[in-house]
């Protein structure tokens, strides 16, 4: 009988890289030691992460597998066999799989300790309806089976690398769980969308974009917004870009480029807002000559020449005066009294239209 556990540890499963809690009565456990757990998947033999914790402090709500013991010779020699019976099962699959003409590739096999299942990872880009291929495996392995579908980021998780940072690849030594990276990310950082080079082992946005943005997002904040105008020594500037590690700003103006420091771009727009960097003043706009050498005529004598217009007999016709009117006629009437010329169809009475 398990006693009443008092901690909870993080614990490593075979197969895996990610931690996952149980909870233990054993108070000795150091990071490094091997337990047999309790799993959904069956029983199994992990290694230690962490220190035991008060039960008291686990921050969730949901039920933990126990720590059945540690490890024992038979644990040991089970495991051992399971081992050697997982390269076996991942050659049938592979065979099987070929037979069957299936989209899928095997990527590992697991027995649990007491070899009474045995799951199987596989990678396809599409739905596979693999049950034939159950029932195979099951005759050849005499054992349960369960095929289980990875992604592509739980692949390279799985295979492991090295990433174009020369090290390790993040998803097999410390990610544990995988978070959205999207081209905003990107973008944000001021990086030439080039899928190819953004791209990491599985294929997708590496996962370093999203550990550098939001080093980026507040570093941006100390400088100006791309389109600024700036005058220096009377010529404008627009600040084209910045390099936020070296921290410099792209001054751009017609025919001539500038890369400051941003706190020079600081003293430089002190400048222009205090009008240090503005062109000199040439003096007031001089009004425009009028036309010819004519002086102009004085009111008094553009009054007396209108006077004069008004008494002058005009040529024009006045569009002014009235037209006399038609007078109006009254077609009903004049419908009424005209004779009526039609000829008459035969034999109708002749009446008056």
């Amino acid at each position: 009988m398990i006693p009443s556990p008092t901690h909870y540890v993080a614990i490593l499963l075979p197969g895996t890289n990610k931690k996952y809690f149980f909870s233990t009565s054993i108070e000795d456990l150091k990071p490094g030691d091997e337990v047999v757990v309790e799993t959904s998947e069956g029983r199994g033999v992990g290694k230690v992460l962490s220190v035991p914790i008060k039960l008291a402090s686990y921050p969730s709500d949901m039920p933990l597998k126990p720590v059945l013991r540690r490890p024992t010779e038979d644990d040991y020699e089970a495991e051992r066999i399971n081992r050697d019976g997982e390269k076996a099962a991942l050659y049938v699959a592979e065979r099987e799989i070929k037979k069957l003409g299936l989209p899928m590739r095997p990527m590992s096999a697991h027995f649990d300790l007491e070899g009474s299942k045995c799951t199987i990872n596989f990678t396809s880009d599409n739905r596979v309806d693999f049950r034939e291929l159950v029932k195979i495996l099951a005759h050849e392995l005499d054992c349960r089976i369960e095929l289980h579908q990875v992604a592509s980021r739980d692949r390279a998780k799985m295979v492991g690398g090295i990433g174009i940072c020369g090290l390790p690849l993040c998803c097999s030594t410390f990610i544990q769980e995988f978070s959205g990276i999207s081209l905003s990310l990107a973008k944000n950082q001021m990086l030439t969308i080039n899928i190819p080079k953004l791209s990491g082992h599985c294929g997708k946005l590496i996962c370093c974009l999203a550990y550098e943005d939001p080093v980026y997002t507040e570093e941006k904040k100390d400088f100006p917004r791309l389109g600024t105008m700036i005058s220096i020594d009377g010529t404008s500037y627009k600040v084209d870009g910045y390099n936020v590690l070296s921290r410099t700003v792209k001054l751009v103006a017609p025919g001539d480029i500038k890369n400051v420091a941003l706190d020079e771009y600081r003293d430089l727009e002190k400048r222009s807002a205090q009008g240090y960097g503005k062109r000199p003043a040439v003096g007031p706009a001089a009004k425009p000559a009028p036309r010819g050498n004519a002086e102009r005529t004085p009111a008094t004598n553009v009054s007396q020449s209108a006077k004069k217009d008004e008494n002058r007999p005009s040529n024009r016709p006045n569009n002014q005066q009235k037209r006399p009117q038609k007078p109006q006629q009254n077609h009903n009437n004049d419908r009424r009294n005209r004779p009526n010329n039609r000829p008459k169809a035969p034999g109708k009475d002749n009446k008056d239209a």
